[in-house]
């Protein structure tokens, strides 16, 4: 199916285009919070080691205190990191994208960047168009 075929007024179109951007965007922000997480884990994994450096040290009592107090808090109240990531993209990320490729669904059959397909048709109609009035 050509873009062509698709028939959306203009209002429609810019919805579909900025719905589109707005879960790009979000995914981009899923993938910092997958950045987050990461980092989180390896202070984590950091501490872990200090626990053990401080008990051969003999400060048993600091040891306790990172293996006790601060390695099994989360970093949001009781939430580890993997938990929000969970979180954020089964209840949030899922849903958005979910009524995004909906709406899609309903007004352009699916198909996606249509604003972007449209620009992308009309430049290459326009540079064809442009050889054959040189000639």
């Amino acid at each position: 199916m050509g873009i062509a075929n698709i028939d959306l007024t203009e209002e429609e179109q810019h919805a579909l285009h900025e719905l589109q951007l707005g879960v790009e965007n979000l995914y981009r922000g899923y993938g910092n919070l997958l950045e987050f997480h990461h980092a989180i884990g390896r202070g984590m994994d950091h501490l872990h080691d200090a626990e053990a450096i401080l008990r051969a040290a003999g400060h048993e009592d600091r040891a306790n205190t990172l293996r006790d107090d601060v390695l099994p808090i989360g970093v949001f109240g009781d939430k580890w990191s993997y938990e929000i990531v969970e979180s954020f993209r089964r209840e949030f990320l899922n849903e958005v994208s979910g009524f995004e490729q909906a709406v899609r669904d309903d007004l352009a059959d699916g198909r996606e960047h249509i604003t972007e397909r449209r620009q992308q048709q009309g430049w290459r109609e326009r540079a064809t168009h442009r050889d054959e009035d040189e000639r």
